[in-house]
């Protein structure tokens, strides 16, 4: 752009100007023609400075005063060349008006990324991050209101509603300590890291610092949002104008997410689990550094505890495709938390007089992660291409004491023999003995029994459990009839019986008796069950020349001794000499 200007007005007020003018002069050329290629600003602020050159009183606002300070740096408009000359002008208004006010610090803080190597020589930059750093952590009455609305009533500076611009007097709601995310969310990545360094050296909390990284990740990674509940109407109204804007590239964001790895502090609980996994699974799909990917995994292994089952449900991104979901990566934070937890004390049992683990409060989370990886299991299973070396690492690395009951790792254990039709009779047998037959349920170990796709070896040792569990149960009840006649008779001898307490008595009894008969039942059909294996098993033994039960048995690894529960058996100790002795496989 050219501009037809008179001399004197410039180098008047500018060193460079003089300069310039008068070399031009010496060569004798009539008309003077100055080039002027790196003016900060361009043109538009050029034609500012000379408009200031001509005496025209200049509006200095925080959008244009870094501008106009930089050009007249450059241009060496200093006090001697005229008394309250543009460099002391726009110094003055900086330090007066722009960094005492939020909203002007932050604008004038963005208008330095075009001209970010002259800001930063005139020190520019860093006093607009600092005087932001100060602000961040105090009350936004006492130096104005963020630039960006969160949909409320527009307020003053001084906080009061304003209604058609008239001031209503109310004053606004409480402010909270992410009241500055959005604001600082408009800022580029390299002035956004500087300024989160600078809060950082100031002792701002770490929470605070992570949930502006979070904002700022949710704004510019689009992957984030995708999966973001529909109830989370606040989050995805504040991010509605961001998201009908153009993206970034899958560079930028790349390089974004990398640099999030690196501003995020390691701690656990600093920001949630869902958000953890949505970066991992970001950085998957844009091929992060594996330094990037490690570090999210170690994140989230430090709270899995805190995690769901569709979290953990990461599609695999690789070019192999051997499986659906990336069963490896879910092995990796499992071998994280599991770490973390035995650093921290958590991964330490107790047990009682009996050898019984005692789950203790310090067991809850990874309790939560057993069940985790128990149904994560029971969804991956019928993937056809999961090889079953990587089901069993899986299911082996939660340690035994995490599950108080098999049931969840058994119904995984049968949807993959269900899924997988082909394994051999001994990859079974391999595949049971993840399972604790005595950890399962009366109802699992029901469904055990009838279940064709378990190696028979597993379905006798269910059978024998089952059936200790039913007699243990018998004789829990007769003990607690016994103790219920024994109180029924200290409550008559003390205060007589009553009408109602008669019937109460008799409808407990009948319940109790009811129970105990359906258990009677059960019992039976097992023996009956077992009665019959054996025959079949025998009807084999001496085809092969076997017929002993004796040798079954000792193939079987355990010594069963059948034996009819009958109603008239009181006593508890009865029960347990019929109880057979357990060789475990």
């Amino acid at each position: 752009m050219s501009f037809h200007l008179h001399k004197f007005p410039l180098l008047s007020r500018s060193g460079v100007m003089e300069r310039l003018i008068a070399e031009v002069s010496e060569e004798g050329e009539e008309k003077c023609s100055i080039c002027l290629p790196d003016i900060p600003g361009g043109a538009k602020t050029f034609e500012l400075v000379a408009k200031f050159c001509y005496g025209v009183k200049l509006e200095l606002t925080a959008s244009n005063v870094v501008y106009l300070r930089c050009a007249a740096e450059h241009l060496e408009m200093t006090e001697e060349y005229g008394e309250g000359n543009l460099i002391t002008q726009t110094e003055t208004f900086l330090n007066q008006v722009v960094l005492r006010n939020w909203k002007d610090s932050l604008r004038a803080l963005q208008t330095c990324d075009a001209i970010i190597s002259h800001a930063d020589e005139l020190h520019i930059t860093k006093r607009c991050i600092e005087s932001l750093a100060m602000k961040s952590s105090t009350d936004p009455n006492l130096f104005g209101w963020p630039i960006m609305e969160q949909g409320g009533p527009m307020q003053s500076p001084g906080g009061s509603v304003l209604w058609n611009g008239i001031s209503t007097g109310a004053g606004p709601k409480n402010t909270s300590s992410d009241w500055w995310y959005e604001d600082a969310s408009t800022l580029s990545l390299p002035l956004y890291k500087r300024l989160v360094a600078v809060m950082e050296s100031r002792g701002i909390r770490q929470d605070i610092i992570a949930g502006s990284l979070t904002f700022y990740a949710k704004k510019y990674l689009p992957g984030l949002n995708r999966r973001q509940g529909a109830n989370d109407s606040n989050s995805s109204a504040r991010l509605a104008p961001v998201a009908l804007g153009v993206p970034p590239s899958e560079e930028d964001q790349k390089l974004l997410l990398e640099e999030i790895d690196r501003l995020l502090p390691i701690q656990k609980g600093l920001v949630p689990a869902k958000f953890l996994f949505g970066l991992l699974r970001t950085a998957m799909i844009l091929r992060a550094s594996p330094s990037c990917i490690s570090n999210f995994e170690k994140r989230i292994g430090m709270q899995l505890d805190q995690a769901t089952l569709e979290d953990l449900l990461m599609p695999n991104f690789s070019y192999s495709m051997e499986t659906l979901y990336n069963v490896d990566c879910v092995q990796r934070i499992l071998e994280h938390f599991l770490a973390m937890d035995q650093i921290t004390g958590g991964a330490s049992p107790c047990s009682d007089d009996d050898g019984q683990i005692i789950v203790s409060p310090s067991l809850t989370p990874i309790t939560m992660v057993a069940k985790l990886i128990d149904g994560y299991l029971a969804e991956v299973a019928p993937d056809i291409n999961l090889k079953l070396p990587k089901f069993q690492a899986l299911a082996a690395s939660v340690p035994d004491y995490a599950r108080p009951l098999d049931d969840g790792l058994y119904r995984a254990i049968d949807i993959y023999l269900k899924s997988h039709p082909w394994l051999s009779e001994s990859d079974r047998e391999q595949l049971c003995r993840l399972m604790d037959c005595q950890k399962l349920s009366l109802e699992a170990c029901t469904h055990a029994a009838q279940n064709e796709r378990l190696p028979l070896r597993i379905v006798v040792q269910v059978l024998f459990f089952e059936q200790l569990q039913l007699r243990t149960s018998i004789a829990g009840c007769f003990l607690v009839s016994d103790n219920l006649d024994g109180s029924r008779q200290l409550r008559s001898g003390f205060a007589g019986s009553t009408e109602g307490g008669w019937a109460s008595a008799v409808r407990e009894n009948q319940v109790l008796k009811v129970g105990m008969d359906n258990m009677r039942i059960r019992v039976s059909e097992l023996e009956k069950e077992c009665s019959n294996m054996r025959q079949e098993i025998e009807k084999l033994g001496r085809v092969k020349g076997s017929s002993t039960w004796g040798n079954v048995s000792k193939k079987f690894g355990f010594k069963l001794k059948s034996q009819m529960c009958s109603a008239q058996e009181g006593s508890v100790s009865n029960q347990n000499n019929g109880s057979g002795k357990i060789e475990k496989v």
